[in-house]
């Protein structure tokens, strides 16, 4: 039966899929010691509103190694280069000393190259062969004082290629306490973290929002010369410089956050249509078979339960021993694996600050995003898929070479 078997895949999911939904994969410790010089490379597209939120949580890092923060203006709209100056020559870069903002602009994007990967490796061309570590992060992401020490640490103790932290995501909206932490549930079940983290491990993955790059290890990669159509840049980065041999930590932290609201349902829609289709390789196929398996696996032991409760509690279940049996059966595996389903969710919640009780709404949230991947196929269909900032992202290799 197949609510039986979707209460079997969650008892896999649950014992033998990577832990991917335990909270508690966090930043190895790593001994003090000299620390590394870190150039940061920020690609902002009209960010002029989320930069204030960011960079004055760089550049006032206590960080007692060389630090310097590269905002690359990409095709901006707005006034994003000035507002980077303008905090440049603020206080939070004054008052420390060793601290170097400076903003370049992006040279026209070449044919072939998707363009945030661009943006980036512009930032690496301007950050020249001196560079030690590439902070790779987005225009709207803040950091708790001393991370950045304990990031450099860890990478340089570990001798990791890449260390990766997943961004506390904003949770204020109601759309945002409803979304956003399964947006992270969701990542975590396809690239487990603590399978990335495994050198033998297949799985590899980064969260772009914080991505600390050995630039050697980038450079032996082959650079981002190899990603440069990469529509989903930090999941094809994390895959380069594992297949080039390097080991990579991916986890979840609370000390890098997002400060970028999504306050309406449409905002959230629109992010996860922006990239789903793109993340099924413009597949009509793979969209079929995921939103198939996500009616399976999601919404159909709800729906067993819910059937199966109502009908025993009513008189209707079939007048036979055998098809009573059964329907208890029925109801019994699907209660069981919505259980299950929200015991894995439960420490997301709890991460987000959120009630508990919002686990059991998975199998509503997962009918959502199934929406927005069909959604997100549809666009692309229309020839409007992948549209972020006016620019229009057309179908292009998201793997390394």
């Amino acid at each position: 039966m197949l609510t039986t078997t979707a209460a079997a895949a969650w008892l896999y999911l649950l014992a033998l899929h990577g832990g991917y939904w335990r909270t508690g994969h966090r930043l190895p410790p790593a001994p003090r010691g000299p620390l590394p010089g870190v150039t940061v490379v920020i690609p902002a597209r009209n960010e002029a509103d989320m930069l204030p939120a960011c960079l004055p949580s760089l550049l006032s890092q206590d960080y007692s190694g060389r630090l310097t923060v590269i905002v690359v203006d990409d095709d901006s709209s707005d006034d994003t280069a000035k507002v980077a100056a303008a905090i440049g020559d603020g206080p939070s870069a004054a008052d420390l000393p060793g601290r170097e903002l400076t903003v370049v602009a992006t040279r026209p994007v070449p044919p072939g190259w998707a363009g945030k990967v661009w943006a980036m490796a512009e930032g690496v061309r301007a950050a020249g062969p001196e560079a030690e570590y590439i902070l790779f992060t987005d225009a709207d992401i803040a950091y708790a004082p001393g991370t950045l020490t304990r990031l450099a640490r860890s990478a340089a103790a570990g001798d990791f290629a890449m260390v990766s932290q997943m961004a506390l995501l904003r949770s204020a909206s109601r759309w945002e306490k409803l979304l956003i932490p399964a947006f992270v549930y969701f990542f975590a079940q396809l690239y487990p973290f603590p399978r990335v983290s495994r050198p033998r491990a297949r799985t590899a993955a980064a969260a772009g929002g914080c991505m600390l790059v050995r630039a050697d290890a980038l450079a032996a990669a082959g650079g981002l010369s190899r990603i440069s159509g990469a529509r989903i840049d930090d999941v094809a980065l994390g895959r380069l410089l594992k297949q080039a041999g390097g080991r990579c930590w991916l986890g979840l932290t609370t000390e890098v956050t997002s400060e970028r609201p999504y306050g309406r349902l449409a905002d959230i829609w629109n992010m996860v249509a922006r990239s789903a289709y793109t993340q099924l390789r413009y597949s009509l196929a793979a969209t079929a078979a995921v939103v198939a398996g996500l009616a399976w696996l999601y919404l159909l032991p709800p729906a067993a339960a819910i059937a199966g409760l109502v009908m025993l509690g009513t008189g209707d279940s079939p007048a036979s021993h055998t098809g009573s049996w059964l329907m208890v059966w029925l109801t019994g595996a699907g209660l069981a694996g919505w259980l299950v389903m929200a015991l894995t969710y439960l420490p997301m919640v709890r991460l987000y600050r959120l009630s508990p009780l919002r686990a059991a709404s998975l199998p509503l949230i997962a009918a959502m995003y199934a929406a927005m991947t069909v959604d997100s196929a549809l666009r692309h269909l229309r020839g409007r898929g992948g549209e972020w900032k006016g620019r229009i992202i057309q179908p292009g290799n998201s793997s390394p070479g």
